[in-house]
């Protein structure tokens, strides 16, 4: 079988699953954590290199005061969660922004750089635009093979434009809070039918 190196996670549809089950917009963000844990888990199981984490953006922080805490702290825990786990943790973000959790500074440096390691990042607080007028801060990330977005979306949101330029992009409907193992299992499974070619 032939795994993707590096994968890239797009968790959409927190605000719409909390919606469904009549709930505030900003408790979906809370419900992303678990499932967070679960992707992890099979990627290592697959025997996935590098995983990436869109956690939340500069033009999220556009939305309501109480969504925008509600994001930030879900980014929080989710890094406080992993953090203990066999992973080298990586936190790229605008850290200059208000915007930016403090708790999530010591983390802007990678922990470990050991090979035997998955490596794990999380964009926090991340602009497209800043990661490129800022010298291509997210430089420590590598290219991504396949990007995996939940929610039914068909695109990227500005989500590492350097590292996504050969990507193969998988969507499912399904909205993440609502994870399956099975989706990842469905996404490595399609990623065997696709002619990569790197442009060659």
């Amino acid at each position: 079988m032939r795994i993707p190196r590096h994968v890239g996670i797009i968790p959409d549809g927190n605000r719409r699953w909390a919606k469904g089950q009549s709930m505030d917009k900003k408790d979906g963000y809370r419900h992303g954590l678990n499932p967070g844990l679960e992707v992890m888990k099979e990627a290592m199981r697959f025997g996935v290199k590098e995983l990436t984490y869109y956690g939340f953006t500069v033009d999220n922080c556009k939305r309501p005061k109480e969504q925008i805490k509600a994001f930030q702290q879900a980014c929080i825990d989710a890094v406080k969660l992993i953090e203990n786990d066999a992973v080298s943790l990586l936190v790229v973000g605008n850290t200059e922004s208000k915007f930016f959790p403090e708790e999530l500074l010591s983390y802007t440096k990678r922990n470990e750089e050991d090979e035997s390691k998955m490596k794990v990042n999380f964009l926090v607080n991340y602009g497209w635009d800043w990661d490129l007028r800022n010298g291509f801060s997210s430089k420590e990330i590598s290219r991504m093979d396949m990007i995996i977005r939940w929610g039914g979306m068909c695109r990227l949101s500005g989500f590492l434009p350097i590292q996504s330029v050969y990507a193969d992009f998988y969507v499912v409907k399904d909205l993440w809070p609502d994870y399956r193992n099975e989706h990842f299992e469905e996404a490595i499974n399609w990623y065997q039918k696709q002619d990569v070619t790197l442009g060659g």
